[in-house]
């Protein structure tokens, strides 16, 4: 099968070696790869900069601190729509029951074989490909879906800023940024997008 090397993989897992290798494995296979400690690390990583349109989340379930499944929670929460795949030693059938509940592309069992890794990423981004439009949606921070939502609803700068107490500079700002990554030039433009990835 052939790399992607235009998706990116974000590793969550608190065992460094574990990390390292898998990151390794995941490299040879064309993949772009960051890896995170712990799932706190990953979700402030996403607040500084939104994940690209192919992204896929492979995260241990039991961490300390936040769990892969709250993770999963939060991204959702945030409205980031990326494919997660649990990978755990501590599989059992309940947790992946609720794992593919609440929408986890897949569940793998360590330790696993490397290509079993590779293919369930190949598979979980094939058929993520149909909701790649709303992944530029998916892309954007909280304040710019919050700017977008006031957009939406016909709202000026000024009112938006209001709304959200910040300043009408900033307002702007989302506003530039959210228009980039949506492709859009103009309010109209960006309808039709917005309309088209609901």
């Amino acid at each position: 099968m052939t790399a992607m090397v235009d998706t990116r993989v974000h590793l969550v897992d608190d065992h460094q070696e574990f990390r390292e290798s898998c990151a390794w494995i995941l490299e040879q296979a064309g993949f772009e790869v960051r890896d995170f400690p712990s799932a706190e690390a990953l979700l402030k990583e996403f607040a500084r900069e939104a994940p690209p349109p192919r992204s896929c989340v492979v995260s241990d379930i039991r961490m300390p601190g936040m769990s892969g499944l709250e993770l999963q929670g939060e991204l959702s929460h945030r409205g980031l729509s990326l494919p997660v795949i649990f990978v755990t030693g501590h599989g059992d059938v309940p947790l992946a029951v609720d794992a593919m509940r609440h929408g986890a592309a897949d569940f793998i069992e360590k330790p696993f074989d490397a290509p079993l890794l590779v293919e369930a990423i190949h598979a979980a981004m094939s058929q993520h490909a149909p909701q790649a439009a709303s992944g530029a949606l998916a892309s954007l921070t909280r304040r710019e879906r919050q700017v977008l939502d006031g957009i939406m609803n016909g709202k000026l700068n000024k009112v938006i800023a209001d709304d959200l107490k910040i300043s009408p500079k900033t307002v702007e700002l989302h506003r530039a940024n959210l228009m980039a990554k949506l492709g859009a030039h103009n309010v109209v433009e960006l309808t039709r997008v917005v309309l088209g990835q609901v």
